[in-house]
């Protein structure tokens, strides 16, 4: 395990866990947090890591937001130069190469939310709520959450809870596309580790460019992602992987992958 002041990082099996933790805090991010989520997805050996299980520490919050006692006395610029900063790490995250799944324990109000929702897969506890609640504060979202909410929800719904500033609890959370599993408290990041266990017995580079293709052609004209994801299926066969996954498969064997 890697320790660092706000935030654990551990491997395991090709699965990477990244707490946030600042218990104390509800683990709200503070500008020393956002650099070292930073610091620690750089060190993130690609060949070595299948996955990537984000989460929060202790059993109250994933993360219940950004410190706002740390962004109080900011002025306009230094808000801007922490929005970007923000920015940058969750969009670090969402470009990885490989999978982010979240596991929200508890709260994610603010930037926590948007912390969840720069990973690809997000499943909570039924004790998780989420929301945007930065209006309450004479503020908006500032981590990518008005633009990424309205991705993941729709347009219509993302502004009907932000205008609102409304939390949404586990169930609806679910109901409408924010979620992708709820579990209870207990079995979160076992179930959390077990569908990441599933993920790392199938062919790496294949996850990788299913990413790729779903991620990048979602913001793409139709032809050209279709375009993208016939250059990406072209490029694994010429993969050792897809030569071993399709003759076990004749052979009615498990496939053994390299990662080539």
């Amino acid at each position: 395990m890697t320790h660092y002041n706000t935030v654990l990082l551990e491997i395991d099996k090709q699965i990477a866990t990244l707490t946030i933790n600042r218990p104390q805090s509800l683990n709200a991010l503070n500008q020393q947090t956002l650099e070292e989520i930073e610091q620690a997805v750089q060190s993130l050996n690609m060949r070595e890591v299948r996955v990537l299980i984000i989460t929060g520490s202790g059993e109250k919050a994933f993360v219940a937001g950004a410190d706002i006692k740390e962004m109080a006395a900011k002025t306009a610029l230094e808000a801007r130069e922490f929005s970007l900063l923000g920015n940058r790490v969750f969009r670090a995250i969402d470009e990885l190469p490989i999978p982010v799944i979240a596991a929200i324990n508890g709260y994610a109000l603010g930037g926590g939310l948007e912390l969840a929702m720069a990973c690809d897969v997000r499943f909570a506890s039924t004790k998780a709520v989420a929301g945007l609640p930065e209006v309450n504060l004479g503020v908006i979202p500032g981590f990518g959450g008005t633009q990424r909410l309205s991705r993941i929800i729709g347009l219509p719904k993302a502004l009907e809870l932000m205008f609102e500033a409304a939390n949404v609890r586990s169930e609806e959370g679910l109901s409408i596309g924010l979620f992708n599993r709820v579990f209870e408290p207990e079995a979160l990041l076992a179930e959390t580790i077990a569908y990441a266990e599933k993920i790392i017995k199938k062919g790496p580079i294949a996850v990788k460019f299913v990413k790729e293709a779903a991620k990048t052609g979602y913001e793409m004209p139709i032809d050209q992602a279709l375009g993208l994801e016939a250059e990406l299926f072209g490029l694994t066969f010429a993969t050792e992987d897809q030569t071993e996954g399709m003759t076990a498969f004749i052979e009615k064997r498990a496939a053994t992958f390299k990662n080539q």
